[in-house]
């Protein structure tokens, strides 16, 4: 498949990937900026993928960053732009559900893309417009499905965390778990215990305020995964009053989906619950007046001065 027009964050940086090749190595868009260009999604990251390894992509380009070399990612700074450029690499086996003891550097993009989380994230895009496809991810991609590259118990065990990005995944896209797949992050599940608080967080936060968050936290609840949330356990019933929210909304900002949420889980103590997640007091001190001025409006005792106590924060 070829792409009929290149947008326009991707002509930017087609110099970049000519550059790569003339110096004799392979260069590709990949990941979900090109599935957001096949579904016609606004591309918030451009990432690079080449078989130059660090040390040669610095050679390449006057100006570099190393910001993750040991992982195979060199900054390129361009025409007043920032590329992320990373190797094709391999990963060996992981220590903790999240990273690999050790990274290996190939010159095969199979290998890479072998490694990525869902078919439809292992998309490769070449110069000319062509699109890579090795695991079906087009087919798909068509039939609104996601499914796990490769074998899905292998990619939930090596990284635990791409048990809560199935379920963001689905809420941002509308898309359905294959039945393999969520079988497999459904028996994966405790393995999140094992993750930071602030990466599940921020996966659940993409989740809340994605357009379809309904279809997200019901595969979330279906799963079982919410047992190994942080003040969650067995709260099945009391998440799901989420759902008595109006059909088609969609939260604005973080703060506001997480007071939905406060309040479907009757939490009595937001500023250890909080804690618990691990955020910023800010944060929490925002979801708490949130709280606050909805029990006060519930109530109908919402007065000139309640509105100037917190007409700065809401």
């Amino acid at each position: 498949m070829r792409l009929e027009k290149m947008p326009s964050e991707f002509q930017e940086a087609l110099p970049i990937l000519e550059k790569i090749k003339a110096a004799g190595f392979e260069a590709y868009f990949v990941g979900g900026s090109v599935r957001d260009a096949l579904l016609d999604r606004p591309i918030h990251d451009v990432d690079i993928a080449s078989s130059s390894y660090p040390e040669e992509t610095k050679a390449i380009f006057d100006r570099t960053v190393d910001v993750g070399i040991e992982h195979g990612t060199v900054l390129v700074l361009e025409n007043g732009q920032e590329y992320e450029i990373t190797t094709f690499r391999t990963e060996d086996v992981y220590v903790d559900y999240r990273r690999p003891s050790s990274v290996s550097f190939v010159r095969s993009l199979e290998e890479d893309l072998k490694r990525r989380d869902f078919t439809v994230n292992a998309f490769a895009l070449n110069e000319k417009g062509e699109i890579v496809d090795l695991f079906h991810g087009l087919e798909d991609l068509e039939n609104k499905v996601l499914r796990a590259v490769g074998l899905p118990h292998e990619r939930f065990n090596e990284d635990a965390l791409r048990i809560m990005r199935g379920f963001r995944f689905q809420a941002s896209l509308g898309f359905e778990l294959e039945e393999a797949t969520f079988d497999a992050m459904k028996e994966c599940a405790p393995l999140l215990e094992k993750i930071s608080v602030e990466r599940t967080f921020i996966e659940f936060d993409k989740l809340l305020l994605s357009p379809y968050w309904r279809q997200g936290l019901e595969a979330m609840l279906a799963s079982g995964a919410y047992h190994y949330l942080p003040e969650m356990k067995d709260r099945k019933e009391a998440i799901e009053r989420l759902f008595d929210i109006e059909l088609e909304y969609t939260f604005s900002t973080s703060e506001q989906a997480w007071a939905a949420l406060v309040l479907a889980l009757e939490i009595q103590d937001i500023p250890k619950f909080f804690k618990k997640w691990k955020t910023s007091r800010d944060f929490a001190k925002t979801v708490e007046q949130i709280v606050e001025i909805l029990k006060l409006r519930e109530n109908g005792s919402l007065d000139k001065r309640a509105c100037y106590k917190y007409e700065k924060r809401l």
